[in-house]
Formats: C-alpha cells, structure tokens, sequence
C-alpha cells in the first residue's frame, strides 16, 4: 500500500548520472525551457542545424493557427525547407558520422535464442533495397502505402523505404483484425500492402497472410486501387537463406545468423500462406534483384510522413497526419533529452512499431541519434515471466522503456522472476501509454531498477508526436504517478468548464497553448473534424481531452480521459484516481472504473478488478477494498459496485476498453465494433458474473 507521504515525496537523481548529462540540473532545465517557449523560432531552429536540409526554408520559421474563431487551423515549422527524414537518419550516420559499423537494431524472435543484429550500413542498403522494390511496384512521392507486419527488421526497412522515396507509410498493428485493416486501407486510399505469411506470438500462430487476403477482399468490393500485396516469407525465413544470401550481399551476415541460430521456432508449424499470383509476390525475390542504391526523394518540412490511425478505443479510429520536417526535430530531441542519450547506450522501447511509441522512440528518434536499440518479437511472458530482464541482460540495456499494463503484468508473478536477473546495466527506466499508478511507480523503482534508476514517466498522445510532460533523468525530482514538468516547447495550461485558465494548485481540462514541432497536421482527409476535435472546446488552445491536476509544487498529474470523468453527486470524479486507490491494495492487480447510473446520485462508481495470484474474491475483500477507496478520497467515491474480473477487455495496445466495460456495468449487450480487442472472450464472462445489485 503507498502512503500519502510516500506518493508526495521527492525522489531526486542519482549523482552518478550528472556528469555527463545533457540537462544535469533542474535550474538548467529551466533556463532551456524558458528559451524554448519564449524564442521558439532560435531554440529550434538551432536544432534545426544539426540535420541535413537541401533548401532553407523561406517564409516565417513557424506560422500557425489554434483560434477557430479567426480561421482554419493550421501549423507550419519550416515550410518551404527541403529534406529527407531517412537521409538523415542512415546516410548522414553512416557516411558523416561514421557509425556505418555500429550496431542499429538488436532483433530478438518470440523464442529464446532466435536473433540477429544489423548495422546502420546495413539497413541504409536494405531500405534503398526496398525503396528501389516500391518504385518498381509503381509508388511514388505522395502515396500511401499500408504495412501490416510483426515486430520484426522488415517493418522498420518498409517504414523507412517508405519516407526515402517520400511515399507515406500507414502502419497497422498486425493483431488488428481483418475488418479494422481494410477500414485503415480504404481511409487513405493505400496503393500497396506490405505483410507476412504468419508468425508467432507466445505460443499463439497468427497467419496475418490469411487475414491480410480477407481484407484485401473486402476492400476489393468496396472499390480500393490496391492492386499489389508484397509478402515477407517470415516463418519460412530459413527456406530462402541459400538463395537470399547468394543473391543480396548486404545481408549475407544476417543470413548466416539465422542459419546458425535455429532453435525450436523453426520446429514450429510453418503454414503455407494463400496466393494470388496476380495481386502477390515475395519480399525476398524482389530484394534480390534490387539496387542497394537509391536516391532520396525530397520532400517540403510539411509534406507528409506518415498516417497513424489511433486504436479505436474511443471509437471509430482517425488518421493522425504527421509532416516531414518537424517529427523528425520533436522525435529525435526528445528522445535525446528524456532519455538522456549517450552513444554508448543500448536502448531498449518495449512498444510495438504499430503505435506512435515504436514510430517515435523505436524508430525515428532513436535512429536520428545513431542509438543501438533492441526491437523484440516477442511478449514479456513467454516462454515465462523473466523474459524481459534476461533480454535486459542478454543485450546489456541501458535505457528501458515500457507500459504500465506490462509493469502491473508483472508485478502480478511477484519480485522472484525480475531478481533471479542481474539488470546491472540499467540506467534509467521509462513509463507510456497511460497514467501509471503509484505502487506500480513503486515498484518498478524498488524491485526493476533497485532505487538506483529515475523513472521517466511520459505523458503524450498520438497527435502530439512526442513527449509533453515528463522528468529529465538528471534534472527533475519524481513523485510516483506525476508525469512532472512540461518537454521543451510545450506551454500547458488547465482550464476550467468555462474555458477559464486556472493557476496555481488546479483541476480540470489539460490544454496546450502554441504549437511544437510534433504536433499533428490534420486527421487524413478529415481537416475539419481535426479542427471539431482538438481546437472548437477551447478556442486558441489544442484540447489534449484529459484531465489534468498541477500540485503545489507545479507538477502535472494526469487524472485521465475527460470522457471518463463521473459526476457523481454533483462533485467530479476520476476514474484514473479512484483505480489508482484500488491497484494500492495488496491484492489487486489491476483496475478499471466506469459509471453506472443511480437513481439518487445520478452517478455512481461500478468498479472491475483482477486480483494477483493466491487472493480470492470475497465479500471481506469488497468491503476492504471499499474502504480503501473511501480512506484514500472520500465516502463520496466509495464504490457501489465491484465486480471481480479474470481478466479486462483490451485493444491489442494494451488500453482497457472502458466504452465496453460501461455497457457491461448496465448490462448493455448493445457492444458495436469489437474487432480491435485483443480478448474478445472474456466478454462474455463478465457479462455473466456482472454485479445487478448494490454491494
């Protein structure tokens, strides 16, 4: 259980970690941050010079729009300069920088032993490789082109083939379903599809061909220009090794690594994948007769880079448009200064690439700063609970970077699994994709990083492009659940209902007030419901549409989504708050709190929780757990429900489905789309063991 004291108190860095710092300090973290909001044009544009850029720009250095009242939103930073995020991120590491030799990506398969590391010269030959495959394939500048691929080196030579030749590329998760992948093609108009034949996940077969064929179908019949789908031969790698490596120098090494590491995976079943001549071809026989050469393409900083669609939890998903030029500053500084990046370092982002996180700090930011990074196949339980700190061991990481739904995951096997694991050569540990609570802070400083790691945890969204509350390593002293202070650039604000700025100690809406360079450009083909979104609330702010609460101390904490606010009672609840007093309580190992409509309060609380291993739910534990909920904010939040859940329904990002959880809570069987959930099965279940009266 965390005590108030303890959830308030400051963890400063370590002295170990200063020296060499890139912000040592929080006075310099200050001074670079009152540069950065109040000369945004020199700060940036200082960072600017460390890239390569075929043209200057030549108009203002940023324009920009947030009032809708005064005209169409818009955000430009450096139009008119021309670049190539790929150039930048191989050509310049390899033939300037020299780090032609240095190691880019560690891969690690789903099985233990299954691996294969690449150089930065490396991949710059196979992503020209590839970019020279598309360009035969007849994409060009301005197209779309949809990915659909397993965690493995494949995907980032796509992505990166994609931005050379200045085509967009349009990453879909590959546990996305067969409906949600044709819905994403449609959206952008894609011309390409890049996949698998299938791959493993745990023990799980997914055969992502077959379910690649069904889209293509679907969207075939509702009148898609998709007419050519490239294939990775990723379970049958080993069938192609002679021929790969004859044919294609610059992975020979590759090759031979994999022919010298078969392990039990290659035992596995290798399904043969379906096949249209007319529509398919392979991967590797394109790659065989490409050039490790090409050209490329340049592009305008606000041309387009990449379609992101958001996970759909909320409801039908969007295309997040980011451009060229300002991704690639926000991406690769970012990365730099939250994660304190030393060359020396082997980093670490759990984050599969289909989500802004493996975009931005699996891919672009780290490869902007010539990083060695490790890219995992795999899932943190399999083959057993310590997977990930024997890959922490194995590749000697540095700088860890993960989510709390997988720090909850673990905390479930209790501390025996992380201990019986050196980890020595950790350094800094980091926390995305939602709020984490404070004994799961707790616990990844204690038992992960032994008291001797800070923890950076990041608040930003898939708009935002990159970080926009969070400690520096070495600069800012944590509180367990605070995402602290704002990154360079960004001016928070919290408003009131009334669109009121609040100050000092505040509650209420988290509103951004002038743009950074990663922000968001639209939503593809949807400009004015990018504006309805994100900028009609609150005119003159970018609505972020969380909750948030600045302490007395100015730091920010992240209550969550606005639309998971309750009234209950007349007073404004959080339902991140009310799970953070659940998840302190010994036995829960994770949470989730919707409304529930109540004849007298017009809200109530209806809670789900899933115990760890060796707790029984009870009528004691309700009643103990009501009381934690109460002791820790208030007999007004005293929950009326709990129900006990085995497990919670999830994207397969990891967010918790809470717009399902609240038709389960009032017995709605009315669900909608549940193509996107990564467990659809427990549904049901919950369904059945709902709770109908008040406890």
């Amino acid at each position: 259980m965390v005590l108030p004291e303890e959830q308030a108190r400051l963890f400063r860095p370590r002295p170990e970690l200063l020296p060499a710092a890139h912000v040592p300090s929080l006075a310099h973290y200050q001074r670079l941050y009152q540069r950065s909001v109040e000369e945004p044009h020199e700060f940036w544009g200082d960072i600017a010079k460390e890239f390569y850029w075929k043209s200057q720009h030549t108009g203002p250095f940023l324009k920009y729009n947030f009032d809708v009242t005064k005209g169409k939103i818009f955000i430009e930073w450096m139009k008119g300069a021309t670049t190539n995020i790929c150039y930048n991120l191989l050509d310049r590491n390899v033939n300037e920088k020299k780090l032609g030799d240095k190691i880019a990506f560690y891969w690690e398969g789903n099985e233990p032993g299954d691996s294969v590391k690449i150089t930065y010269r490396e991949l710059l030959h196979r992503v020209c490789q590839f970019a020279n495959v598309l360009h035969s394939q007849g994409v060009r500048k301005g197209d779309r082109v949809s990915i659909y691929l397993p965690m493995i080196l494949e995907l980032v030579v796509a992505m990166l083939a994609c931005a050379r030749i200045g085509a967009l590329h349009s990453i879909v998760f590959a546990g996305f379903s067969a409906d949600s992948l044709c819905e994403r093609i449609l959206d952008c108009g894609c011309s390409l599809l890049v996949t698998a034949d299938a791959f493993y996940r745990g023990d799980k077969l997914v055969n992502l061909k077959q379910i690649a064929d069904e889209a293509l179908q679907k969207c075939k019949a509702r009148g898609s220009p998709l007419k050519r789908c490239i294939v990775v031969k990723h379970l049958g790698r080993e069938e192609i090794v002679d021929e790969t490596c004859s044919k294609s120098p610059p992975p020979k090494r590759l090759c031979q690594e994999v022919q010298e590491k078969k392990t039990e995976s290659s035992q596995k079943l290798h399904p043969k994948p379906p096949w249209d001549p007319a529509v398919d071809v392979w991967w590797h026989e394109q790659m065989s007769r490409a050039s490790t050469e090409c050209e490329p393409e340049w592009c305008d900083a606000e041309d387009g880079l990449f379609i992101l669609y958001t996970s759909g939890s909320t409801g039908k998903p969007k295309g997040v448009l980011h451009t060229v030029g300002g991704y690639m500053l926000y991406a690769a500084t970012s990365f730099k200064y939250v994660f304190d990046y030393q060359p020396e370092d082997v980093y670490w982002c759990t984050a599969d690439i289909g989500w802004i996180t493996g975009h931005s700090y699996l891919t672009y930011g780290p490869l902007a700063n010539g990083a060695t990074s490790v890219l995992f196949e795999g899932v943190p339980t399999y083959p057993d609970v310590g997977r990930m700190w024997s890959i922490v061991d194995k590749y000697k990481v540095t700088k860890f970077y993960t989510a709390p739904t997988a720090i909850r995951l673990l905390m479930k096997h209790g501390e025996e699994p992380v201990q019986k694991h050196s980890r020595k050569s950790l350094k800094v540990l980091g926390s995305v994709g939602e709020p984490i609570n404070p004994e799961a802070w707790l616990w990844y400083y204690r038992v992960v990083g032994e008291e001797r790691c800070p923890i950076v945890d990041t608040f930003w969204q898939t708009e935002t492009g990159g970080h926009m509350l969070t400690p520096l390593p070495a600069a800012t002293p944590m509180k367990p659940g605070s995402a602290t202070l704002p990154f360079f650039g960004v001016v928070p604000a919290i408003l009131n209902e009334s669109g009121e700025e609040l100050e000092g100690e505040a509650e209420g809406y988290l509103v951004f007030k002038q743009p950074w360079p990663g922000i968001m450009r639209s939503l593809y083909g949807q400009h004015q419901h990018f504006e309805t979104t994100y900028f009609r609330k609150f005119p003159g702010y970018y609505v972020t549409g969380d909750g948030c609460r600045r302490d007395e101390d100015g730091y920010y904490w992240i209550t969550g989504r606005i639309d998971d606010m309750l009234n209950v009672s007349g007073h404004l609840l959080s339902t991140a708050e009310v799970e953070s007093a659940l998840l302190e309580h010994r036995a829960v190992a994770e949470a989730a709190v919707v409304s529930h409509p109540h004849a007298t309060k017009g809200q109530c609380l209806y809670c789900f929780v899933t115990l760890r291993d060796g707790h029984d739910f009870s009528k004691s534990l309700t009643e103990e757990l009501r009381k934690q909920v109460r002791d820790k904010i208030g007999p007004i939040a005293t929950p009326d429900y709990i129900q006990c859940a085995p497990s919670l329904p999830k994207t397969r990002s990891g967010k918790i489905t809470r717009r399902i959880l609240r038709k389960i809570a009032t017995n709605d069987h009315d669900l909608g789309d549940i193509s996107t959930l990564a467990n659809p099965g427990i549904i049901k279940h919950l369904f059945n063991s709902r709770c109908d009266t008040k406890q």
